[in-house]
């Protein structure tokens, strides 16, 4: 069974059942539980989608991301103390991702990634794009998607 789990979260009540159910696996196979939540950067330039402000206003905007990113970790920690599992918390800074979530899975040694998908079609998943769907197709382990 599985012993390393990955759980990405976002801090969205969908991917609370993804919490959810990556605890409750982890507790049947008494697993470790590695909780990530991927910090993005603040967009610098026009045209990468940011605004213009000050490198003050920058900074508070990435802590005002990194206290959320990190007050939902500590609930899953919580939720995972509550289950008897042992969970450990990891906020990477990326703009990628996928990325960020398959890199931490090869370091920590993860056998299972366990995410949500918010299941957009059409045009919205081709403007959005689906994080979840890049995970899936470049993943060397399995992956559990909840919706």
């Amino acid at each position: 069974m599985y012993q390393r789990i990955l759980i990405a979260t976002d801090g969205s009540p969908l991917s609370d059942k993804a919490v959810e159910h990556g605890l409750q696996l982890a507790a049947l196979s008494r697993g470790r539980v590695l909780a990530l939540r991927v910090l993005p950067r603040y967009p610098r330039k026009f045209f990468d989608g940011g605004l213009a402000l000050d490198e003050q206003q920058i900074r508070q905007i990435e802590e005002q991301w990194r206290d959320e990113a990190q007050a939902a970790l500590a609930r899953v920690k919580k939720r995972g103390s509550e289950e008897g599992v042992m969970v450990k918390t990891l906020t990477p800074r990326s703009d990628q991702v996928a990325e960020a979530i398959l890199a931490a899975a090869r370091k920590n040694g993860c056998d299972l990634i366990v995410m949500a998908s918010h299941g957009r079609r059409g045009v919205k998943r081709l403007l959005l794009g689906s994080e979840t769907q890049n995970v899936l197709t470049h993943a060397e382990i399995p992956v559990l998607v909840l919706r």
